[in-house]
């Protein structure tokens, strides 16, 4: 079954490869009532979106299986060992091999990124998007270097793969963004390149101190070979770099902006797999090769983990836009998991490990419902909202509803475990480190867990409680100091007795909302608009989320199902019996 890792990263290559020759159909395919050169234009471009989304489902839905077939055929009882490895000369001169393999650490990362990778492409399928082919072939090309990243055991490997990710995502943004898309994508990639280059410096000095780069033979050593002080300096080298992709206060500040422009399937894997990447290099590189280090730098990174924690839930209370929203609630949520692997303890780094896996399929989640109020409204700020999406659009108000009280750790879903977990390792910490100070870490983390719920209970107050406002997607605004614009000489006033009134949005007459609304909220003289409007979750829809809903419970219900998978690797990177 050693073949099993190769194909997951060469299906997708194939994938992207045979899609710069692949033509999709072509013909008639103009609906009927469909006469104008534009209608066939767009009925064909909607053809050719749809058969490049499916051919993407196809290609990540076997990548997908072979994710599935390796987490079926793992070795459950040898999870501490790397299994399906790959190791063979890479470039003989400088030393360098090609070597992958997994074990319970990676394993349920590589399964979360097929999945992700594979909804989004369900999604696309159903929803559609400008410019398919370049589209399709740019999620491909992320897919391998994400997959990469986690398999591999070599560093400067690791580095490559690491690297990979960042041209395909800065093409998300840059294209398929929203309006400030070039902005942010330069933010994302200028920050991220400078996190790379400091890391790539802390994986030299490591090959320069022993000699290889192999990372099981590393890590097997715990730091033999390499003096403290060495191990402090490529410990806060690898930290810094790592830190940036995570991300961690106050390296973050690119993380909103990339959020609220990319586009929905490029948010998703954005917070559900790209984020992890940093968290996980700590777990595979830096704590179990630099124990010293680690063991240095612990309390600096536990510090700068609550600050993310309590700072992330401040800065979503001031918010009016959903999706900025929940790009900082990923800030605060991977400050538990930063904390989680300050502690040192397997409890700690189990709960940052768990807590991957929770954001993951959460804030996953919270992307996709996201863009659907955004497709549906047209905005995504919340006072825009108007509230009632309950009323209006019940399905995907409750999912909403049930995607945020998963994110604020709700116990019996799975984002409670992560927080609670990392909360009890820092009420013990590896012996060495202060425990008065990570009790300290503890209360502002509990602070943190309080904040998050008031930010996301009073976003869900805000916008899917309340009464849905009947004029249309957006409540009024009061016009009192609208200057009116002129119109042209010889044409009626606008709404002058006898005109017909515009096709556009009636502005509400001011200081007279209240009192010109019936008790069924509708205004008086105004066109009677129902509810039924905005249509509610979809077919494609529901394929897309279901799957994450499902798991969420699973994880929630029975955390131990992902703790048995990660407990063994942990207690053997950590070097506890």
């Amino acid at each position: 079954m050693t073949w099993v890792p190769i194909a997951l990263l060469a299906v997708p290559l194939a994938g992207a490869l045979i899609l710069l020759g692949l033509r999709p159909p072509a013909g008639k395919a103009t609906p009927e009532g469909v006469r104008t050169a534009e209608g066939e234009a767009a009925a064909m471009e909607g053809v050719r979106a749809r058969f490049m989304a499916r051919y993407g489902m196809a290609v990540s839905g076997l990548t997908l299986a072979l994710a599935l077939l390796l987490a079926a055929t793992f070795d459950y009882g040898a999870a501490a060992r790397p299994q399906f490895v790959i190791d063979v000369p890479w470039i003989p001169g400088l030393g360098l091999r090609f070597h992958l393999g997994i074990d319970g650490v990676s394993l349920p990362l590589v399964v979360l990124t097929a999945l992700l990778t594979f909804l989004c492409f369900v999604y696309l399928a159903g929803h559609g998007t400008e410019r398919p082919r370049e589209l399709v072939f740019t999620l491909l090309v992320l897919t391998v270097g994400m997959i990469g990243t986690f398999l591999a055991l070599d560093l400067l490997l690791f580095f490559l793969f690491f690297e990979i990710v960042l041209i395909p995502m800065y093409f998300v943004i840059a294209i398929w963004g929203g309006r400030a898309r070039r902005a942010a994508a330069v933010k994302f990639i200028l920050y991220t390149l400078l996190g790379s280059v400091v890391l790539l410096l802390g994986l030299l000095l490591i090959w320069a101190q022993t000699g290889t780069l192999d990372i099981p033979r590393l890590a097997a050593a715990h730091g033999a070979g390499m003096p403290r002080g060495v191990q402090i300096l490529a410990f806060a080298a690898i930290g810094i770099g790592l830190a940036v992709k995570a991300p961690m206060w106050p390296l973050h500040t690119w993380l909103p902006d990339a959020h609220t422009e990319a586009p929905t399937v490029g948010s998703v894997l954005l917070a559900g797999v790209l984020l992890k990447m940093g968290t996980y290099g700590f777990a595979r590189i830096a704590i179990p090769i630099l124990p010293e280090g680690a063991a240095a730098l612990a309390p600096w990174l536990g510090a700068f983990a609550v600050v993310g924690i309590v700072y992330g839930a401040l800065a979503c209370l001031a918010q009016r836009d959903l999706k900025r929203m929940i790009a900082y609630s990923s800030v605060g949520h991977m400050g538990f998991v930063l904390l989680g692997f300050a502690t040192l303890t397997p409890v700690g780094v189990n709960a940052a490990l768990f807590g991957n896996i929770a954001h993951g399929l959460i804030t996953g989640l919270l992307f996709f419902l996201a863009g659907a109020v955004k497709d549906r409204y047209g905005t995504a700020d919340m006072p825009a909202l108007g509230g009632g999406m309950l009323a209006r659009v019940p399905r995907l108000g409750s999912l909403l509803t049930f995607a945020c009280v998963a994110s604020l750790g709700l116990p019996g879903l799975a984002g409670f475990w992560g927080e609670m977990l990392a909360l009890l390792g820092a009420f013990a910490p590896a012996p060495g480190l202060s425990r008065p100070l990570f009790l300290v870490f503890m209360a502002v983390g509990g602070v943190g867990t309080v904040l998050t719920a008031a930010y996301f209970l009073t976003m869900l107050s805000r916008v899917t409680h309340g009464r849905p406002h009947p004029l249309g997607q957006t409540p009024p605004t009061d016009t009192r100091h609208e200057t009116p614009e002129p119109h042209a000489p010889g044409t009626p006033e606008p709404h002058a007795p006898g005109t017909a009134e515009p096709h556009a949005r009636q502005a509400p007459e001011p200081h007279t909302r209240e009192a010109a609304e019936d008790a069924h909220g509708h205004r008086a003289g105004a066109p009677q608009r129902t509810l039924a409007l905005l249509p509610d979750v979809r077919g494609y829809e529901l394929a897309a989320w279901v799957p994450l809903v499902g798991l969420i419970l699973l994880f929630g219900l029975w955390p131990k199902a992902l703790l048995l998978v990660t407990t063994p690797a942990v207690l053997a990177l950590l070097g506890a019996p």
